[in-house]
């Protein structure tokens, strides 16, 4: 009897990734009984002081790795990576155009999310199961089922995707009769490779040892609140993106054939550029100029907007 359950469990989640794959997503399917693995490795690079503990406050703080109490009987944790495009925002200035990259992820994350867990709901619904969104380290949990493996940059590369990915992961009270659980681990083609590392201007990607310095990345700062102003050892020559930084990986090997990828874009005349570069509130804004800041997903980040965008136009 139990090797029949096991049987119709395995084809069902056989048909459950063939679907996910016919979207160009992939997934794995984990044990819930290692969520509390995924907490003690966070524990243990803080308590080693490999985290910086301003960092791990503002960024790392939020994980929750408790069984909701929606869902008291979860089984498993499924893990999923849907491929995502760059996004492009061109701004003039002085006469001047310029584009500036959103890397992927930035546009419709919160939208792509909910796509994903909604889908998700409803294929398992289809057997009787149930499932409902987390708050876990995305990145580790990936990497911590086979689905990705870390780049020396420590992003996530997925088979077919490169780095240009997007992870969503929800908790399920589906058995796991296929757990894919295993050590994290880094590229082999990694191994000899530093181009990322020698791309990284601030030191981030740091060659006595794997786990980013993530205090010195570039992405860490200009996602800050706009009135918090850039480090002074921060050169304005580093920056290469309106949010986040792309260097690391527009040299990274893997990812030669979606470097160009880009899906979404808008253009913004030296008017609006001008409104945005002096902090102009939503109210003051343009209903065209809105349209276009929702359309990139930037709406909310419209307080960052003067400072970042300062560092190439001031």
């Amino acid at each position: 009897m139990a090797n029949t359950l096991s049987f119709i469990m395995d084809r069902f989640v056989d048909e459950l990734f063939s679907r996910l794959g016919e979207l160009g997503y992939q997934a794995r399917t984990i044990s819930i009984h290692h969520l509390r693995l995924l907490q003690k490795q966070i524990d243990e690079q803080r308590n080693q002081g490999l985290l910086d503990d301003q960092f791990y406050q503002e960024r790392l703080a939020w994980f929750r790795f408790q069984i909701p109490e929606s869902l008291p009987n979860a089984q498993s944790m499924i893990v999923i990576a849907v491929p995502r495009p760059q996004t492009r925002a061109i701004f003039t200035w002085n006469g001047n155009r310029r584009p500036l990259t959103l890397p992927p992820t930035y546009t419709a994350y919160k939208g792509t999310t909910e796509k994903v867990e909604n889908l998700l709901a409803k294929m398992l619904s289809e057997k009787g199961y149930t499932a409902t969104g987390t708050a876990l380290p995305l990145k580790l949990l990936a990497a911590r089922s086979g689905l990705c493996q870390y780049g020396r940059n420590n992003i996530c590369y997925v088979s077919g995707m490169g780095s240009f990915l997007q992870l969503v992961a929800v908790y399920s009270d589906m058995p796991c009769e296929e757990d894919s659980w295993q050590e994290a681990t880094m590229l082999q083609r990694c191994e000899e490779c530093e181009l990322c590392r020698r791309a990284c201007p601030t030191g981030a990607i740091p060659p006595d040892r794997f786990l980013l310095r993530a205090e010195r990345c570039i992405t860490y700062h200009n996602e800050k609140k706009g009135d918090v102003p850039f480090p002074s050892w921060i050169d304005a020559s580093w920056h290469n993106c309106l949010e986040g930084c792309m260097r690391c990986q527009r040299v990274c090997p893997l990812n030669k054939q979606f470097i160009e990828w880009v899906g979404e874009e808008e253009e913004f005349s030296e008017e609006e550029t001008a409104l945005l570069l002096n902090g102009a509130s939503r109210d003051k804004l343009p209903e065209e100029t809105l349209r276009k800041m929702v359309h990139l997903d930037i709406l909310d980040d419209l307080g960052i907007l003067p400072r970042n965008l300062g560092v190439f136009f001031k």
